[in-house]
């Protein structure tokens, strides 16, 4: 599929991660006791697929009107290094072994998410998880894959 994908312009291809990013705000979320809104800046690393990397190292969540570390708001290390990761990895696995069913909904809001962050650009200050042509990446990853990575939209497209 890559290759085919490669007859396009690279600067046009991207995959929506954004079901995975959001399974991740939310599991802070929650554990925070705030809306999903209040996280931001959460990457995701990798593939929709257990390889993926959950990573909090740049999150932000606001508590109280204070913008706080991810580790700070959360107070529970062992959580964000270990079962958070595994949950947000394993999330789409567990709801479809049981709902028999995929997560049609939360997949259809990251797209609209997804969509929006395309064509409106990503709030100021703040990037989201966005699969794309990694050529020419600063992170040292191997040029010609599709892969997540922190992404800035700042070109409103209308």
């Amino acid at each position: 599929m890559q290759e085919k994908w490669l007859e396009s312009p690279a600067v046009s291809l991207e995959n929506v991660i954004r079901l995975d990013h959001n399974r991740a705000r939310s599991q802070v979320a929650i554990r925070c006791g705030v809306p999903a809104t209040n996280v931001k800046n959460m990457i995701i690393w990798g593939n929709h697929s257990s390889t993926q990397y959950p990573d909090v190292h740049h999150c932000l969540v606001n508590m109280s009107g204070s913008e706080l570390a991810c580790f700070d708001a959360v107070k529970d290390d062992a959580w964000l290094k270990g079962d958070f990761i595994a949950t947000v990895k394993q999330r789409g696995a567990a709801d479809t072994k049981a709902r028999k069913l995929s997560s049609a909904m939360s997949a259809a809001k990251a797209i609209c998410d997804h969509m929006r962050d395309i064509w409106s650009g990503t709030p100021q200050d703040e990037f989201t998880s966005m699969g794309v042509y990694s050529s020419g990446n600063s992170y040292g990853f191997p040029a010609d894959l599709i892969y997540s990575f922190p992404i800035q939209i700042k070109v409103r497209l209308v």
